[in-house]
């Protein structure tokens, strides 16, 4: 397996620099097959140290992690005969989030999300996986043509946020997101949204409203980001782990709060260490949860639905 690029985050270096040795000692003929395993195994039993070791704010770090799968990644390698689709009818399309018409295991679905860039002239283009009130209006207009041939809809959310600029407020960014909540509250069809890295604020939920949502073992989903809410509290960023953790805002937080339907195992050392395996997970829950969602009648999945949507935040004493 190769080594992922670089920047690598601390935490993984005691990993990168054993993976390094193993490469170095197989370009040698000065070391066995048994000595080999060895290694691999040491290698393996670091990353499971590592991985029951993480903190909240680790896992934010690995869900911004250089190397790891963005929408366009998955649809690639998951789906077939991807026809993306462009364009509000309003006012213009937006690169930072995607949709388009796709065939999942030969069933036509419509497919979505955020899409960030992988240098630095893409990542520009595409406005950082922040996508403008254009965005969600042409999202909801791919979803009303999916409710109307009768599609599944397969939301992936990752962003930092919608973008907050002057235009975007200009041109209803909070309207617009708000009306994606409305209506996807109530599409006749079968909704499964999965977070994939980073899930934040009105940006993520403004195509994150489903039947089931999912989201990856090292993704975050919240109301902001921590660095985010220690600046409005603190006036800076330097209690942003804290915050992680009091925020409550990783997988398992959020399974346990009962949010998320089902939390997403990645590849040991996450998802950018094996995109190959990650790519075969994700597509087995897709499978899966997919096929149970297109069995329910109807009127019980938006039953269902609503009632999922509007018990969060309800608490019994």
């Amino acid at each position: 397996m190769p080594i992922p690029k670089g920047p690598h985050l601390e935490f993984e270096q005691p990993v990168v620099e054993l993976s390094m040795k193993i490469e170095d000692l197989l370009k040698t003929s000065e070391i066995n097959a048994s000595d080999v395993k060895d290694l691999m195994a040491k290698k393996e039993s670091m990353q499971k140290k590592i991985a029951s070791k993480l903190s909240a704010w680790n896992r934010v770090e690995l869900s911004r992690r250089s190397g790891r799968p963005y929408t366009l990644d998955y649809v690639a390698n998951i789906f077939t005969d991807f026809v993306e689709l462009h364009g509000d009818r309003c006012f213009g399309d937006d690169p930072a989030l995607i949709c388009g018409l796709a065939k999942f295991n030969g069933q036509s679905v419509m497919v979505m999300g955020h899409q960030k860039g992988k240098d630095t002239k893409e990542s520009i283009r595409r406005n950082f996986g922040m996508a403008h009130p254009e965005g969600y209006r042409k999202a909801l207009r791919c979803m009303k043509m999916a409710e109307k041939f009768h599609l599944p809809i397969i939301s992936l959310i990752d962003t930092m946020g919608a973008y907050p600029g002057v235009g975007a407020e200009e041109r209803g960014q909070a309207e617009a997101i708000a009306k994606n909540i409305m209506e996807m509250s109530v599409l006749k069809v079968p909704i499964l949204c999965v977070v994939i890295g980073e899930g934040a604020s009105g940006g993520a939920i403004g195509i994150g409203i489903g039947d089931r949502l999912l989201m990856l073992e090292n993704a975050w989903f919240g109301v902001i980001s921590p660095e985010s809410c220690s600046a409005i509290l603190w006036g800076d960023s330097s209690k942003k782990q804290d915050l992680s953790e009091t925020m409550k805002i990783t997988a398992a937080d959020l399974f346990e709060l009962k949010i998320i339907d089902r939390i997403i195992r990645e590849p040991l050392g996450g998802a950018h260490w094996d995109v190959e395996q990650m790519y075969r997970i994700l597509k087995g829950v897709l499978a899966e949860e997919l096929e149970s969602l297109t069995k329910m009648n109807l009127e019980a999945l938006l039953e269902k639905r609503l009632a999922k949507v509007t018990s969060i935040g309800q608490y019994a004493g």
